[in-house]
């Protein structure tokens, strides 16, 4: 898999989202902008990432993704929480396990990245 790997970029985004959930904090958008912090892809690929966990019924908040070609995407990710089912996704799933190691292994590998 490579760093920009669809499963790998639903990986990083669904596990960013839980651990916010689950310490009582908001989305902080710059995290998950396509230039953000967690990962840098462009925007069309984001968008369809989105509209994707959108429809698929892992996270929930966001409304018209496509609209703008994300451009209204930012000033709702705040408000955007995982389900259960993303939650699932994220801990049964061995696609996101196999994206997981994936970025378990990088980090190993470059450790001052």
């Amino acid at each position: 898999m490579a760093k920009d790997d669809y499963f790998v970029i639903v990986y990083k985004i669904l596990a960013y989202m839980y651990m916010q959930l689950k310490n009582g904090e908001k989305i902080d958008p710059a995290m998950l902008m396509y230039d953000g912090t967690l990962f840098q892809i462009n925007r069309t690929y984001w968008v369809y990432i989105f509209d994707n966990m959108v429809r698929q019924g892992f996270i929930e908040g966001l409304t018209n993704v496509k609209a703008g070609e994300g451009y209204y995407i930012k000033e709702q990710l705040a408000d955007c929480v995982i389900t259960p089912k993303g939650i699932e996704y994220l801990c049964d799933n061995s696609l996101a396990e196999k994206a997981k190691q994936f970025l378990k292994d990088i980090k190993e590998m470059t450790p001052f990245i």
